[in-house]
């Protein structure tokens, strides 16, 4: 049976997109995504997105990390399947759809995708980083001389010794003096570092804010994969109305057999 699939990237975080309404797509088969994902034997991807029906919103993303398995809310992801479900005409410049964490909303201007993320009430800070959930478990680090660092060997070494088996993403963060935040991410699942992580860039400028380290607003994100950009309100301690901003992109499309 052939299957019709996309590629997309966001700032370089790239996916295999897959419209599966009428569903078919063996989504409990984690060995045939990982295959699918991976650069060598497969298409070569840092996730796999299924777009499906929802009763409550215009569609469902269904998100699956690199290694095959259930992944939790992904911020560029959720821009990359906006824009399929634009390409597919299921939605316009709008639209609502259902994640991993719920409800969000996302507005779509040329390429340029921005997706209200969850709201976010608890940061736990600690002597060298700070710990929030942005849809996803993030680690956030200050570190100095960001562009050299050995992100894939310090982020594998606290992803399993802070955080365990169930793991959580790493963040490295550096100011720059232009007052862009440079951040480089290690993901769990994909247990390497990735071009951008939205989730991630999200956590990363509320951290810094909540630090008073980056009040700037928007706040400016730079990644390996391009920039990006994190706005939100700040109530008592809450933030609320945060919106991630960027390109997506698609890439190519091709048929699985």
């Amino acid at each position: 049976m052939e299957q019709l699939f996309y590629k997309y990237q966001a700032t370089g975080n790239d996916f295999i997109l897959i419209d599966n309404r009428l569903g078919g797509f063996p989504g409990n088969d984690s060995s045939h995504i990982a295959n699918l994902c991976h650069r060598r034997f497969g298409i070569g991807a840092d996730g796999l997105i299924l777009l499906e029906n929802d009763p409550g919103a215009d569609f469902r993303m269904v998100y699956f990390n690199s290694d095959g398995r259930p992944g939790s809310m992904c911020g560029n992801g959720g821009r990359c399947i906006t824009a399929f479900a634009k390409f597919l005409g299921i939605v316009g410049d709008t639209c609502r759809f259902v994640a991993s964490d719920g409800l969000h909303e996302a507005r779509i201007s040329g390429e340029s995708v921005s997706l209200r993320m969850a709201d976010l009430g608890e940061i736990r800070h600690k002597k060298n980083y700070s710990f929030l959930n942005t849809g996803s478990p993030h680690h956030v680090q200050e570190v100095s001389g960001l562009e050299a660092y050995d992100v894939d060997r310090e982020g594998k070494r606290l992803r399993y010794s802070l955080y365990g088996e169930p793991g959580s993403n790493i963040n490295f963060v550096e100011l720059q003096p232009d007052g862009v935040l440079h951040v480089r991410t290690y993901e769990r699942g994909v247990e390497a570092e990735t071009y951008s992580c939205g989730t991630g860039v999200t956590a990363a400028a509320i951290a810094m804010e909540a630090q008073g380290k980056h009040p700037e607003q928007p706040r400016r994100i730079r990644t390996r994969g391009g920039d990006l950009e994190v706005a939100f309100r700040k109530d008592a301690g809450a933030y609320t109305d945060i919106w991630l901003t960027g390109p997506a992109r698609m890439v190519f499309k091709g048929t699985l057999s």
